[in-house]
């Protein structure tokens, strides 16, 4: 894959994170031993994905071995991609047709997908000093979305970052699928369970369940509007 890559397509480029982050010396382990492997995946920091002018920020985890860290696009190349764009194309958001490959011409309107953590972690589980290491790159976009109103976490590690890339306390925010918060410049943050296989193979997290907190950011983001 080309130097540029994904990041010729970044809807916000100068929130990125460079191609050759050194902030985690773990992930950069990870990154140089599978670019020895794999010299055609991605293997660097994934860019966002989607629309710069979205009202509503989807954010994960962190990229998939397989998945974005292969393709550099985020959720795109492994299961938990199907359900996502799936989802997202039910609801308006997707133009074109989803085919789990970076060139299938897909794009998003009104909706952008971000990680907690841009670099693939081992056994995708970062630390909590990786977390914490990649948090400006999940604040600079977000901040830098003109007409962002909903924030949609998916799983823990991304609903923590957020509430505290707000300054605000765990104990007051605590994650549960389909949750609300409020955040301090009048966004709202809704909580849901990863869509990742495992989740949805144990039951933990069903279709209906997912879809469920998009219908909840679209009536709270029409309830918002003036």
């Amino acid at each position: 894959m080309s130097d540029h890559g994904p990041l010729a397509f970044a809807p916000l480029p100068a929130a990125e994170a460079p191609k050759g982050c050194r902030r985690c010396p773990r992930l950069v382990g990870l990154r140089k031993s599978l670019r020895r492997k794999h010299p055609d995946w991605w293997n660097a920091p994934v860019p966002a994905f989607g629309d710069p002018e979205a009202w509503l920020a989807i954010v994960g985890l962190a990229p998939g071995t397989e998945g974005a860290n292969r393709t550099g696009r985020p959720f795109t190349g492994d299961a938990s991609g199907e359900t996502l764009f799936a989802t997202l194309s039910k609801y308006g958001f997707a133009n074109g047709q989803f085919a789990n490959d970076p060139a299938d011409g897909i794009t998003l309107n009104g909706a952008i997908i971000l990680n907690a953590v841009k670099c693939l972690p081992p056994e995708n589980k970062p630390t909590g000093a990786e977390i914490n290491n990649c948090r400006d790159y999940l604040k600079k976009p977000i901040r830098a979305l003109p007409n962002l109103r909903t924030i949609l976490a998916l799983g823990k590690v991304a609903h923590d970052s957020i509430i505290r890339m707000e300054g605000l306390r765990l104990a007051d925010n605590k994650f549960a699928h389909g949750a609300h918060h409020a955040l301090p410049d009048g966004r709202t943050l809704i909580d849901s369970y990863h869509c990742s296989r495992y989740n949805l193979n144990t039951g933990r997290l069903t279709v209906a369940m997912f879809e469920q907190v998009f219908e909840q950011a679209a009536y709270l983001s029409s309830a918002s509007r003036p």
